[in-house]
């Protein structure tokens, strides 16, 4: 008997991982997965290069495609941190939500 309620239980959360939409918005959890692994190249991309890396640039991913939201100093920085996220493989579109924002010194 407690073999069965065992399989059940097994059957039945194999049937919701593969099967249900698990994220918000329909996202499958294979496209959660993607997304993850995307969100975390264009992070890595961006920190390493020695001129975005300071910065406090936000990465966000939604079925492949890309936010970039925070703060630059530099138009041309958040192009560069555009075109990083546009050379990540797994990246359909990218949303550049930059805000340039000059210090004083």
């Amino acid at each position: 008997m407690y073999q069965n309620i065992r399989s059940m239980v097994v059957f039945l959360g194999i049937s919701m991982l593969t099967n249900c939409s698990v994220v918000s918005d329909r996202e499958t959890l294979g496209e959660y997965v993607d997304d993850t692994g995307v969100t975390a190249k264009v992070k890595t991309a961006i920190l390493n290069d020695s001129v975005l890396a300071p910065f406090q640039i936000h990465v966000e991913t939604f079925q492949g495609a890309v936010q970039l939201s925070g703060f630059v100093e530099t138009s041309q920085q958040a192009i560069k941190a555009e075109q990083l996220a546009r050379k990540t493989q797994g990246v359909h579109t990218v949303k550049n939500s930059l805000i340039v924002r000059s210090i004083s010194k």
